[in-house]
């Protein structure tokens, strides 16, 4: 399973690691995600993502709903 938000599409970043001397060496910034379960008050039913922690900030303040109905319409989570 990839490393990828279910809601908002994050996904690893590459960059650099620069030691004090200045040495470059590839690196990856990977996305810090949480499996969770949210009750959809709308349908009545549980849902379990794969979701970052930026996204689970995200539904506290707009709502699980209307998170995957964004998130539909992104064509990032499926029908």
């Amino acid at each position: 399973m990839s490393r990828i938000c279910q809601l908002t599409g994050k996904k690893a970043l590459k960059g650099n690691n620069v030691s004090h001397s200045n040495t470059k060496t590839r690196r990856q910034f990977k996305v810090n995600l949480k499996r969770k379960r949210f009750f959809v008050p709308e349908t009545g039913e549980w849902l379990t993502l794969r979701v970052s922690t930026s996204a689970i900030k995200n539904i506290n303040k707009k709502g699980i709903f209307a998170c995957v109905k964004e998130a539909q319409e992104n064509g990032i989570l499926a029908k």
